[in-house]
């Protein structure tokens, strides 16, 4: 029994210093965004997504030139937070971001629900909305569009920036988990800031698995 208490506790450790150097310290040190995604499954996937976007935010009012893709059915270590370029069909940038821990003491996988106080995250179509300066710095407010994201206002579901979000990918080890909000890193939410705050037209901000 002891030696099965030792090795647990020795994975426990590894893993802890393991994460902390492959996520923690990249912050810090305001390492560049994770790259875009050479993947070419997702980057099927990506398109598929885009190409209702682009007709979304035509037929809705919304930037037409660019858009908000999350494919959450990556792990949390992964860049899933995709920057779409939907006038010339690309990938501009791409960044890791948390998923909520469904109130659990940690979740790998993502896991949706749309329930009030559930923590977790919600799948769906966001309008990206006001921007506001919040208990972690610069957040703006997302509105469910679908009836999977409806209660995403009431829940204070926001894109916000956190400190122990990493700028580089630490898969196979995931990141944080959040309370269901689009968590990013510092870095990578100044990039989403500058393209949101010179948007004219509302931002389509589409979580999917």
């Amino acid at each position: 029994m002891k030696k099965i208490i030792l090795l647990t506790t020795l994975s426990v450790v590894l893993f802890a210093g393991a994460y902390y150097a492959f996520a923690f310290i990249p912050a810090k040190r305001g390492a560049k965004p994770a790259p875009v995604t050479n993947n070419d499954a997702e980057v099927g996937k990506l398109k598929y997504y885009a190409g209702n976007a682009k007709a979304f935010t035509k037929t809705n009012g919304y930037n037409s030139k660019f858009c908000f893709l999350l494919d959450m059915n990556l792990g949390s270590g992964q860049s899933r937070f995709f920057v779409y370029d939907l006038e010339n069909d690309s990938v501009i940038m791409a960044g890791l971001v948390a998923h909520g821990s469904c109130n659990k003491s940690f979740l790998i996988d993502t896991k949706f629900s749309n329930k009030i106080g559930c923590g977790c995250s919600a799948g769906g179509k966001y309008k990206v909305g006001y921007k506001y300066n919040g208990r972690f710095g610069t957040a703006y407010k997302l509105y469910g569009l679908d009836s999977t994201n409806s209660n995403a206002y009431k829940r204070n579901i926001v894109l916000h920036s956190y400190s122990l979000v990493p700028d580089r990918e630490t898969a196979p080890f995931p990141i944080c988990n959040s309370q269901g909000c689009a968590m990013v890193s510092g870095n990578f939410m100044q990039q989403l800031a500058v393209k949101l705050d010179a948007s004219k037209n509302p931002v389509l901000l589409w979580m999917f698995e």
